[in-house]
């Protein structure tokens, strides 16, 4: 038995998933309350309980969720008994040497570009998949697998990509990396382990920089990239564009998708496709159905209003989500609200926030969710560094729906990679009566 401690995190829920459909005993255990995973969890009837040192039993191997401490009731017992206990990046990693798996890292759209890559190689050839939104699928018989994969301490050094792609590096995470040339040499050697080739975006400065020792195709907008997009336009209903393969022309596309950002996610799973021979009609066809992965760029229509479920979270992400919504949806009010996510983060990116938020019409920012961080270590790092720099940042809480349900007719974007369910809902319940 594989019991999982902080099942309900979203690559554990996904991994928990998979291992049960590839014949494992699977149960796990999390907080007392609601999360958006536990669907996925009960659809595959796999047991989650309360944490409870009374859930662990000899014999059982531990799965362990990367935010566990040992401060964790479950945690402890585990150690006092001698278990085995395996950490999620290591159980994922044990996994990717079973298949031949295409592993997908970057700075911002890793989940997106997962979603999209499982959804086509999914519908052509059968693929298994573990997406950073919860889901995941597995068959014994399919050869390849599909893995988000995230640079945070170098996590995805454990695993062994059969495809390595490199979607973006940008600074992150700083409270593990050094600097930007600490995340370079993390992306370079995760690369480098690949065992068919390297796909990079080639428009990324800072991907340009890696040091790579295998096969490279480069894929972007400009014209030195082996896979290129060309006369791309943006409007309402989505984006259209052709690609290019070595400066051959691959084939035209018009997809339900929004923002620049999301061209080089579907560009990324373009070339995937390519390079696994899927006809281009096949590639055309199954795009125009991709329905973008949970918490990404998410639509609700409440009333006359849009409210619009996003995990981002860096400053870019931030710039991208809004810059979609600009495009989709020009003639409406924007109004942001966003949870900063660590106080690291908020300290680093204060300013670059305060820009970006800033171009929405109005943004109202929660308090920083702390995630691993304790608020005694920062205690000069709150909300207020962000909106402070702004004309238009107010504060917000949880519970304060009335105040955004004022404005008639807009899209709200709620950013964050915390469930903000509770104050969505209650807008909603509002916009609705």
């Amino acid at each position: 038995m594989y019991h999982f401690i902080g099942i309900k995190g979203a690559g554990m829920s996904s991994l928990a998933i998979v291992m049960k459909q590839l014949g494992y005993q699977v149960q796990g255990s999390d907080l007392d309350k609601h999360f958006f995973t536990e669907k996925g969890l009960i659809e595959n009837n796999i047991d989650f309980f309360p944490y409870n040192e009374n859930n662990i039993k000899v014999g059982m191997t531990i799965i362990r969720g990367l935010s566990i401490t040992k401060e964790n009731p479950e945690y402890s017992k585990a150690l006092e008994l001698g278990l085995e206990i395996i950490d999620y990046n290591q159980m994922v990693g044990i996994l990717t040497r079973e298949f031949k798996t295409i592993c997908v890292a970057g700075c911002h759209g890793k989940t997106t570009t997962t979603a999209m890559i499982s959804h086509i190689l999914g519908n052509v050839k059968g693929t298994n998949y573990l997406i950073g939104d919860g889901t995941g699928f597995a068959d014994k018989e399919n050869e390849l697998f599909v893995l988000e994969s995230c640079e945070y301490c170098r996590h995805f050094l454990e695993y062994l990509p059969y495809y390595a792609i490199v979607l973006n590096i940008d600074l992150d995470h700083v409270d593990y990396f050094k600097d930007i040339d600490d995340l370079i040499d993390a992306y370079t050697e995760y690369a480098n382990k690949c065992t068919k080739m390297i796909l990079a975006n080639g428009d990324d400065k800072n991907v340009r920089k890696m040091k790579n020792s295998k096969e490279i195709v480069y894929f972007g907008f400009g014209k030195d990239n082996d896979v290129r997009v060309d006369n791309v336009k943006y409007h309402k209903d989505g984006s259209s564009f052709d690609v290019f393969v070595y400066d051959k022309l691959y084939g035209h596309f018009d997809l339900p998708i929004f923002g620049e950002h999301q061209v080089y996610d579907a560009l990324a799973t373009i070339t995937v496709c390519y390079f696994e021979d899927i006809p281009y009609d096949e590639v055309k066809k199954n795009f125009a159905s991709f329905v973008n992965a949970k918490r990404r760029f998410t639509e609700t229509v409440a009333g006359d209003s849009i409210i619009i479920d996003d995990y981002g979270h860096h400053p870019n992400e931030v710039k991208a989500t809004l810059n979609a919504v600009r495009q989709k949806y020009p003639n409406k009010k924007i109004i942001a609200i966003f949870q900063p996510h660590t106080f690291t983060r908020t300290e680093e990116f204060a300013n670059d926030l305060a820009i970006e938020l800033g171009k929405a019409d109005e943004a109202y920012i929660l308090n920083v969710h702390p995630a691993r961080e304790k608020q005694e270590d920062y205690p000069n790092v709150t909300r207020n560094l962000i909106i402070d720099k702004m004309k238009n940042g107010h504060p917000i809480e949880m519970t304060d729906a009335a105040i955004l349900n004022k404005y008639d007719s807009a899209v709200f974007v709620f950013m964050s990679p915390n469930d903000l369910n509770k104050l969505e809902d209650e807008l909603a319940e509002l916009k609705n009566k």
